[in-house]
């Protein structure tokens, strides 16, 4: 698989990242350290990982992780943000080589004056999406089906703990027409060390 990673992209915004003001006060004044460093270092992440999911194989159609990964990434207008997608998660690393799962629905839509992103399905996430040098960043978190929507807590994390065990960070770029990809360093579940969520349609 020839990698093709935002990577001009991810260090200007890697940069950004440790400097202070209010240009980007918005999502730089909710998110913690830990998150920081995770988005910081989601190359590195991601390409362990995958490194991981080449030698112990995994579950569900490898092919879909080279159409998930491979594409060269591009800004996304935030017009083309909005509306219904089909999406699917896929885990590389840590408890398994790798997952691939099912397909299942997404939305993104104006809430409160920001861009929502929710994805359905047994593992829940859902959270705000911040502009960032032509990508979005994503501050979110993850529920069980079932269970009230989680917050992102950020700075604010929960009382008697450092950061909530929830707590997702990534980012979303465009990979084609349609179809865009969310990248998640070290997500909240502990069953993998990289997640990507595919978006199409």
């Amino acid at each position: 698989m020839t990698k093709q990673a935002p990577h001009k992209l991810i260090l200007a915004m890697s940069a950004l990242l440790v400097l202070t003001g209010t240009a980007h006060a918005d999502w730089q004044g909710q998110i913690s350290p830990r998150d920081i460093d995770r988005l910081a270092h989601l190359n590195d992440t991601r390409d362990d990982a995958l490194s991981q999911a080449r030698q112990r194989g995994g579950s569900g159609d490898f092919r879909a992780i080279e159409q998930s990964l491979r594409p060269a990434s591009h800004a996304v207008p935030e017009q083309a943000l909005y509306g219904n997608w089909r999406c699917r998660q896929i885990k590389l690393g840590g408890a398994t080589g790798y997952y691939v799962f099912s397909w299942f629905n997404c939305h993104i839509s104006k809430v409160n004056g920001g861009i929502w992103f929710e994805k359905n399905g047994t593992q829940r996430m859902a959270g705000y999406l911040y502009p960032q040098e032509g990508m979005w960043v994503y501050l979110g978190a993850q529920s069980a089906k079932g269970e009230p929507i989680h917050r992102y807590s950020g700075r604010a994390a929960s009382v008697g703990g450092a950061i909530s065990p929830d707590d997702q960070v990534g980012i979303l770029v465009g990979i084609g027409n349609n179809h865009l990809r969310i990248d998640l360093p070290e997500p909240a579940t502990q069953e993998s060390d990289f997640d990507t969520i595919e978006l199409v349609r």
